[in-house]
């Protein structure tokens, strides 16, 4: 622990992934942190999302594995179905991965906060039900305004509020000029248990279409998702829950398989998460003495499946920068020297990586399904596992 960062103060915005995992480290370095959520508590459930390659070594040094391992989903396969909802092929969701190996976890999205949030709950302040209304920097600090009329004077401010960060808005601009459209939407939901799913997620396509089941376990809520393809992105219905609707029911009107229900299912669902399948790429994460980390500084997209490493990847770093360099500039730019190759890659592999789960034309869904149904030398464990550990993490004072 360094002692000249006893006193300095971080306020994060954001409590999903990347803002609990960057308040437990900035807490492990001494610093004093504040996390801010709009939200009126922790958000839980949700689809399971990965932990690969350097981003087990993150939440191992977080002492998580044993509880994340109990929660490991074990997806055992990904069938692929026609019209009439027979098996056009089965394989194993490795197969159609990047750089998975037995080692890595698959998890519910809750289970990751939930286990994060018990690290930090007693350790950082953490304020629900609030966000930041304003940004006014000085030289030695930033104000901040709380949209609930609260008012903090910090060190140092860091956005971990994802892809559509409004932190990243106050001090870099708009949205738009950072926001690369990897052309799809989607719209994912709950639905009931079904006795004829369990560990697998069962796939309809049709050209720049496709409808998903999957089911975790046993008895377990079934996740819906319904992804089209769309030449611009729909901003206008980022916020607007009832455009959402409406877009995804007319895109899919007609179309057969079980897609009917799930248009039912999704209007009625109370957990509606819609968004863009899209990356954001800035030409810094930072400025001045605000930071961004996680989805908001580079979302990778679902294609690239490496979000959320990336953002626990992100965190340990930035905050083991900020412990161990003179000032926050220095932190700042050797965080982002150390991983933006990292995300880099990650980014480009997800606007490749898409191709067997979205197939945009005839043609490509003929391929894709002439090359499942023609079976091929099984990928060797862990290929293109580069793509998942080219990172090694430092070893901070006090990160062990």
């Amino acid at each position: 622990m360094s002692s000249h960062t006893r006193s300095r103060t971080v306020l994060i915005s954001g409590a999903s992934i990347a803002g609990p995992a960057l308040a437990y480290w900035l807490d492990r370095h001494g610093f004093d942190v504040t996390l801010v959520e709009k939200a009126p508590r922790l958000r839980g459930g949700g689809y399971p999302v990965d932990i690969r390659g350097t981003a087990m070594d993150v939440v191992d040094r977080m002492g998580l594995v044993p509880r994340l391992r109990k929660a490991h989903v074990d997806t055992r396969r990904l069938s692929f179905v026609d019209d009439a909802g027979a098996t056009i092929a089965a394989v194993a969701p490795a197969e159609l991965t990047a750089g998975v190996t037995e080692d890595d976890l698959e998890i519910p999205r809750g289970e990751l906060a939930d286990g994060l949030y018990e690290l930090i709950r007693d350790r950082v302040e953490i304020l629900f039900s609030d966000s930041i209304a304003s940004l006014t920097e000085h030289p030695g600090h930033v104000d901040v305004l709380l949209r609930s009329g609260a008012r903090r004077s910090v060190d140092l401010v860091v956005g971990a509020d994802g892809l559509h960060s409004h932190t990243r808005g106050l001090v870099l601009g708009p949205e738009e000029q950072y926001h690369h459209y990897i052309g799809y939407c989607f719209a994912g939901f709950t639905l009931p248990a079904r006795a004829d799913l369990s560990r697998e997620a069962v796939v309809w396509n049709a050209p720049g279409r496709a409808a998903v089941l999957y089911a975790t376990a046993p008895g377990a809520p079934v996740h819906g998702f319904l992804a089209f393809r769309r030449d611009e992105p729909p901003f206008a219905a980022f916020r607007d829950p009832a455009a959402q609707r409406d877009l995804v029911a007319d895109t899919f009107a007609g179309d057969p398989w079980e897609v009917r229900g799930l248009l039912a299912a999704m209007r009625e669902a109370d957990d509606l998460f819609f968004d863009v399948v899209s990356q954001i790429r800035l030409p810094a994460w930072h400025r001045g003495r605000v930071a961004l980390v996680g989805d908001a500084a580079h979302a990778p997209s679902f294609l690239s499946g490496q979000g959320s490493s990336l953002a626990l990847v992100g965190a340990y770093v930035l905050a083991g920068e900020l412990a161990t360099r003179p000032d926050h500039t220095a932190a700042f730019t050797a965080y982002e020297a150390a991983l933006r190759g990292f995300v880099r890659s990650n980014q480009d592999y997800a606007t490749t990586g898409g191709a067997a789960l979205l197939p945009r034309t005839a043609e490509e869904l003929a391929r894709r399904n002439e090359a499942l149904t023609n079976p091929v030398p099984a990928r060797p464990a862990g290929a293109d596992r580069a793509l998942t550990t080219t990172v090694e993490l430092p070893d901070y004072p006090g990160a062990r």
